[in-house]
């Protein structure tokens, strides 16, 4: 578990917890080796438990490393220490956008707009370097005290979109795609959607879609059409309510396809914000042939006449150069004919220009003709074969209905109807569709069985013979059936654990210091109250250890006032101060402290400490010793009815007299590092209580219940430790 003032990879000492998410906590700490403050992000207990997780999550956090960018969080570095896994990132001074959101209320759209254009760039960064977000959301962008806009948690996403995580722990069902709501494949355009997710949200205040369950919610980004910006906040510009929409088509094609094209339709947003420049794409028309409508007309002249002045004012002699030359040849000496047919008083007035579009129309027009000729012939010939069907035939089976029906023209056809178990509902609905000309609705229900989106069956079996055009109701699954999560704040850990078991949960225990709940109550719970999960989900609970302790620096060697300053900054006092001749520290500078670095005490504990006056004037030779290791905790021999996490009074006493170390502690080893003694050994006493177990009688005459409490009775034992010499 880790600690205040504790040190990870030999470098990296833990300064102060700074927040926490579903599935790391974050530390500000401060690097050693190159003398700057970073970010520890250090995996949860139940993820670290995962090799698989924690495999991809090394591999991901690699890749991710290697990025560099303004507008990414850069990562430093990846490791692991007694099984505790963490990544070393950049330390960022500022708050996410989510709270920046929450404490604006919405954002103007030049205010989104350009947080977009920055954490667009960033994406591409990552995206042009093969990494995939798969997690943006407000609450991984930060915004920095000068207000520079940064991606975070690059690598950790993947890794935790490859494993089974709730979507309570993820916190980002609110911002996924449908592709990722379906447990698809994801790329470059899902992290497209979550940006217009989260532009819909800075520009709005809200998300588009929410639920009572998170379930519920991904369905909706499946299914629900996606609402307009603009419903919300009526003033948002044309151009930016476009931009959104775009990013959020259901379909990956219809969306932006890749970042260089968000961050050109934003740029332009904030030149002509109320002008409709934003291309819908629609992959099903783009190869067929299309009616220019009038304003389509009007935007070709006016991008043509912007475009002609532009090149003519800017680039004159380029364009000429651009010009066929031969084709500028023919147009004058077609001009020229022309003019001298007029000179001559003919007074039929002919234009060559719209002689060129006639002739262009009419191609046109006779293309048309011969595709609805060819069109035609096609259906006569269906029509005739359309009651003769190959065994071998790919396609759907055609069938007329056997007796007593219509004329034969009339005659309703069948088709059989396919087993669509174990697909998806969008898979399904297409072959419907598409392949056998059926309708189709979808409704859900709870299954602990099937995958979320996942057919579990139809109102028409596998085989029958149903006529075209019917309806089909297919049933797919919308996820394990959800429970509440028990409330179990300020319970003993006991109580807790039962509780939620009894409810078919998973417990996975935490601990962390509290001012307030008494030692071995629950401070928090992951996922909280209330909240509809499926029975198995894995429930945090964090149990207090009691009030907060604080790490002992090293105040040996340094100057009184160093020292001082030291002290105070780790939340100690200086108790009091002696003056002392020492021969091995230079005269001012501390040559003893009372608790020895490393060890944990309450906050604000007085510290003494002893000053060197420097060698005495006539130095005796005398043979000093010093103890350099760790504490353990009590062994079975030693203390057989001790259970770990009790606290324990300890004291180690020197031959001499001298006390080195009185303090109490539940966690073991405790660092001893004590120098300058003059004796060469010392008595450590452990001293703790247990509770002897009461007793439950009746009263045979009354029939009375008696029940006699439990004693606390005092334990302890000694070790006798050896110093070694300096």
């Amino acid at each position: 578990m880790i600690k205040i003032g504790m040190m990870i990879g030999d470098r990296y000492e833990i300064l102060e917890k700074i927040g926490t998410g579903g599935m790391s906590d974050v530390y500000k700490a401060k690097c050693h080796k190159l003398n700057r403050f970073v970010a520890v992000k250090v995996l949860k207990q139940e993820f670290s438990e995962n090799a698989n997780f924690v495999s991809k999550f090394r591999t991901e956090a690699q890749a991710a490393a290697g990025l560099m960018h303004p507008n990414i969080v850069n990562v430093y570095d990846v490791g692991e220490e007694n099984g505790i896994y963490y990544i070393v990132m950049e330390l960022v001074e500022g708050i996410t956008l989510k709270k920046y959101i929450e404490k604006k209320a919405r954002l103007s759209y030049k205010e989104a707009v350009s947080i977009a254009i920055q954490v667009s760039m960033g994406i591409e960064a990552a995206h042009n370097n093969h990494i995939i977000h798969r997690d943006i959301k407000p609450q991984n962008i930060i915004i920095s005290r000068d207000g520079k806009v940064k991606v975070t948690d690059f690598g950790i996403a993947k890794a935790a979109t490859s494993n089974t995580i709730t979507s309570n722990v993820m916190g980002s069902v609110h911002y996924t795609s449908p592709e990722q709501a379906r447990g698809g494949y994801s790329d470059e355009k899902s992290d497209v959607y979550s940006l217009g997710i989260t532009m819909f949200e800075m520009l709005t205040g809200r998300v588009p879609f929410n639920g009572e369950t998170t379930v519920a919610i991904a369905i909706k980004h499946i299914q629900e059409e996606m609402p307009s910006p603009k419903e919300f906040v009526p003033e948002i510009p044309d151009s930016v309510e476009g931009i959104v929409l775009k990013c959020c088509q259901k379909s990956p094609d219809r969306r932006y396809q890749n970042m260089q094209e968000v961050i050109g339709d934003l740029k332009q947003s904030l030149m002509y914000p109320d002008e409709n420049f934003v291309v819908q794409n629609d992959p099903d028309l783009e190869g067929g042939t299309r009616t220019i409508t009038p304003s389509d007309m009007e935007q070709i002249k006016r991008r043509t006449t912007y475009k002609e002045n532009y090149e003519y004012e800017e680039h004159e002699e380029h364009v000429e150069q651009k010009e066929n030359k031969e084709m500028m040849r023919l147009r004058s000496d077609v001009d020229e004919f022309y003019e001298d047919e007029t000179e001559e008083g003919d007074d039929y007035d002919y234009n060559p220009k719209m002689e060129r579009v006639t002739t262009f129309l009419a191609l046109i027009g006779g293309v048309v003709i011969c595709v609805i000729v060819i069109v035609l012939v096609i259906n006569v010939f269906d029509a005739q074969g359309s009651n003769v069907n190959s065994d071998n035939s790919s396609g759907p089976i055609i069938t007329s209905e056997p007796t007593a029906g219509p004329s034969v023209s009339d005659e309703a056809k069948y088709v059989k109807m396919p087993d669509l178990k174990d697909k998806s509902v969008e898979d399904a609905r297409n072959e419907l569709t598409n392949v056998y000309g059926l309708k189709s609705e979808v409704i859900y229900e709870e299954s602990d069985t099937v995958a979320v989106g996942m057919v579990i069956s139809t109102n028409i079996s596998a085989g029958s013979d149903v006529e075209e055009g019917s309806t089909v109701i297919i049933t797919a699954s919308a996820g394990p059936q959800a429970f509440p999560v028990p409330d179990v704040l300020e319970l003993s850990y006991e109580e807790a654990y039962g509780r939620l078991t009894q409810e078919g949960f998973v417990v996975t225990r935490a601990e962390g210091y509290s001012d307030d709940v008494e030692k071995g109550y629950v401070i928090s719970q992951v996922p909280s109250a209330e909240t509809r999960v499926a029975k198995g989900t894995n429930i945090t609970v964090t149990v207090s250890i009691g009030k907060e302790r604080v790490w002992v620096p090293k105040l040996i060697g340094m100057s009184e006032q160093d020292g001082t300053i030291a002290a105070i900054e780790a939340g100690l006092q200086i108790g009091s101060v002696a003056q002392v001749y020492n021969s091995e520290f230079e005269e001012g500078l501390i040559c003893y402290q009372s608790y020895s670095q490393g060890s944990y005490v309450e906050p604000g504990s007085a510290l003494d400490i002893k000053v060197s006056k420097g060698p005495e004037d006539t130095p005796q030779p005398q043979v000093t010793y010093r103890f350099n290791g760790s504490i353990m905790a009590p062994t079975a021999e030693e203390a057989p009815d001790y259970v770990a996490g009790t606290e324990i009074s300890i004291t180690l006493i020197a031959d001499d007299g001298m006390v080195l170390l009185d303090t109490k502690t539940s966690s073991f080893p405790q660092a001893a590092n004590y120098y300058g003694m003059k004796a060469a050994a010392g008595t450590i006493t452990m001293s703790y209580t247990v509770t002897t177990g009461g007793t439950t009688s009746t009263d045979p005459v009354t029939g009375e219940t008696i029940t006699v409490p439990g004693m606390t009775e005092p334990r302890s034992f000694t070790r006798r430790v050896e110093f070694t010499p300096e």
